[in-house]
């Protein structure tokens, strides 16, 4: 483990939307006529959110822990992947301070899920008061904005556990 006592860390997720395919966004299921593209759950928020907790822990992406190839992962809940990053981290030393998260997409309009959103991902071992998430649209353009994906970035700060 690093002598630092802290760390940050970015991700960047994008998945296509696709039909008949549910839209899970932060563990939530959402009603939309499309959901994400992916091998697992394709979970935009979860997944950024994971790999800036990788990233800044110096542990890979989550391409190499859970990997697409791997069809023990086909349809996967991404928040239970988080528990396991988030172990991983614990047993290297390191504890989430604040995570927060921007999703981007045109539809649906996701407020009103937000909370429950922060409530799965602090469940899932961020704690609470950690986790803050947000939404923007495309505005007609590029590929959020003719509704073709949706995309989302997380930074992350990552402390040290007192006595490690």
């Amino acid at each position: 483990m690093s002598d630092i006592p802290f760390r940050v860390g970015i991700g960047y997720d994008t998945h296509r939307l696709e039909d008949d395919r549910p839209l899970i966004l932060g563990g939530v299921k959402i009603d939309h006529e499309r959901g994400l593209a992916g091998h697992s759950d394709a979970d935009v928020v979860v997944h950024a959110l994971m790999d800036a907790l990788l990233g800044a822990a110096g542990l890979g992406d989550i391409g190499s822990h859970f990997p697409d190839t791997d069809e023990s992962y086909k349809g996967a809940d991404s928040v239970a992947l988080l528990k396991e990053v988030i172990e991983l981290l614990s047993q290297q030393g390191w504890k989430v301070s604040n995570a927060d998260v921007t999703l981007l997409a045109e539809k649906p309009v996701v407020a009103p899920h937000i909370e429950d959103m922060v409530r799965n991902i602090e469940n899932a071992g961020l704690g609470s008061g950690a986790v803050n998430i947000k939404a923007t649209r495309g505005e007609g353009m590029g590929f959020v904005g003719r509704e073709e994906g949706m995309a989302s970035l997380a930074v992350v700060l990552i402390t040290k556990i007192r006595g490690e």
